[in-house]
């Protein structure tokens, strides 16, 4: 997979960023717009990790540390590059970040329709805890 890159996203990247993920991401969040994506990037540059091929972007995951916790979201890989180990080396950038700043454990959210997704976090070595669950208040409207 050597001509792929992987780097954090800057703000020149932010409008393909969210262009992609209408594309290759499963579901949306109330977070999914520019402005939700510029604080991301500001608080913390290199949590959005993109994959680019040949100068297109293929694939992203926000590998995001709270300084306790390891937490990725949008793992997501354009559908014409899927099957391809974008995925898996997206995962192994995000898993290099978190031993880098001291984090021992990730965890991913993952719908629970998105099957596609549920094997690709299980080929990764993650698994569901059942015992777990998400619970959200949304503090705007």
């Amino acid at each position: 997979m050597t001509d792929l890159l992987v780097r954090p996203a800057v703000a020149d990247d932010l409008d393909a960023v969210l262009a992609f993920w209408k594309t290759a991401a499963e579901g949306t969040s109330i977070s999914d717009d520019r402005d939700g994506v510029e604080r991301l990037v500001a608080r913390d540059p290199e949590a959005l990790l993109l994959a680019e091929r040949e100068g297109e972007l293929v694939g992203t995951v926000i590998a995001g540390f709270d300084g306790w916790r390891c937490h990725l979201y949008r793992l997501a890989v354009h559908p014409d590059h899927r099957r391809r180990g974008i995925g898996s080396v997206l995962l192994t950038a995000a898993d290099e970040r978190f031993v880098r700043l001291g984090g021992r454990r990730g965890d991913a959210m993952v719908l629970v329709r998105n099957e596609r997704a549920q094997h690709a976090w299980r080929a990764a070595g993650y698994e569901p805890q059942e015992q777990w669950r998400r619970w959200v208040k949304h503090l705007t409207d």
